[in-house]
């Protein structure tokens, strides 16, 4: 049961109450009040429902955002039978904001990229808050060169709010490590399967979102910038961010329709937060099932598909 609750789940948390509430009240008089209970699970539904078709733009990013969504070490632990997590660039240091590993998911092995943000302030710390130094990319980059060698397909893990913007990271490469990233992957000869599980801004994400396939959880969003930052530019306020998230079409269906994404994961009813293990099987179900498509396809076949694929974004006919 998630602990946060956001503004337009509060009716939905209520209605949860009270039904646990009845339970309880059930079980301590021993009077049978099952069919009340039953129509206000009803009840429950429809309006959960009811609230998740009528989401904002603004909304999915904060369900996205929400503090009690799954993160990349949680998708891992539960998709992932075998895990050996790789540390450090060689070159610098081992960048926390980035997890990457050799892992079995069912009979398939690959190798995983996640972002992770971390879920307690000393985690959050830990993890500098998901946003990547330089290092984080280039120890991404050792992952992707090592699937590779052994022809292991990546998954990346895509949720951060941007690369870590400090002087020191921009001191040591910040772009360039980025932009380097952007070539490795566009000609990488495994195939690569992105995923965005939270939140995908700006180039800290794309640092990690080329590939072969981009699926988008339902709840998540994946734009140049986050909605602050585009209120803050454009109409010089940023508690305009809920305006701003409408012009951006930054949602999954938004990208889906935009022919960016390829695919949304739907969550379990509520959002991803409300259960992990349904929303990591509904992953694993997909991963599994790209995999095995992007598997038969020749080396050569396989980047030439991913380069035309990413050619096609931004272009248009009048």
């Amino acid at each position: 049961m998630a602990k946060a609750v956001l503004d337009f789940e509060k009716p939905i948390f209520e209605l949860e109450q009270k039904i646990r509430e009845m339970e309880i009240m059930s079980t301590q008089t021993e009077v049978d009040m099952t069919h009340e209970i039953e129509k206000l699970r009803e009840k429950l539904t429809e309006l959960a429902q009811k609230t998740n078709k009528n989401l904002t733009r603004w909304q999915r990013v904060e369900l996205a955002r929400h503090p009690d969504r799954p993160h990349s070490q949680d998708y891992i632990e539960r998709i992932a039978t075998q895990w050996t997590e790789l540390h450090g660039d060689r070159l610098f240091r081992d960048d926390h904001a980035i997890l990457t590993g050799l892992a079995m998911i069912k009979d398939e092995r690959v190798v995983i990229i996640g972002q992770e943000k971390g879920r307690s302030t000393k985690e959050k710390l830990y993890h500098n808050f998901g946003m990547p130094n330089p290092e984080g990319y280039r120890k991404a980059m050792r992952a992707m060169q090592l699937a590779e060698k052994f022809h292991l397909p990546v998954i990346s893990l895509i949720d951060t709010q941007g690369a870590y913007p400090g002087l020191e990271a921009e001191e040591r490469g910040q772009a360039e490590a980025i932009a380097r990233n952007l070539l490795v992957m566009s000609k990488l000869r495994v195939p690569i399967i992105c995923v965005v599980i939270g939140e995908g801004a700006s180039g800290g994400a794309l640092g990690i979102g080329v590939g072969d396939r981009l699926l988008m959880l339902e709840n998540t969003w994946y734009s140049v910038i986050t909605p602050e930052g585009c209120a803050s530019i454009l109409y010089r306020d940023a508690n305009q961010k809920e305006k701003a998230a409408e012009a951006m079409k930054l949602s999954a269906q938004d990208l889906l329709d935009m022919k960016i994404a390829d695919k949304i994961i739907h969550e379990p009813l509520g959002g991803a937060h409300r259960e992990y293990d349904a929303a990591a099987k509904a992953l694993e179900a997909v991963l599994t099932e790209e995999i095995k498509k992007l598997k038969v396809l020749d080396e050569s076949d396989l980047v030439n598909s991913r380069i035309e694929k990413l050619s096609q974004i931004g272009v248009w006919e009048e």
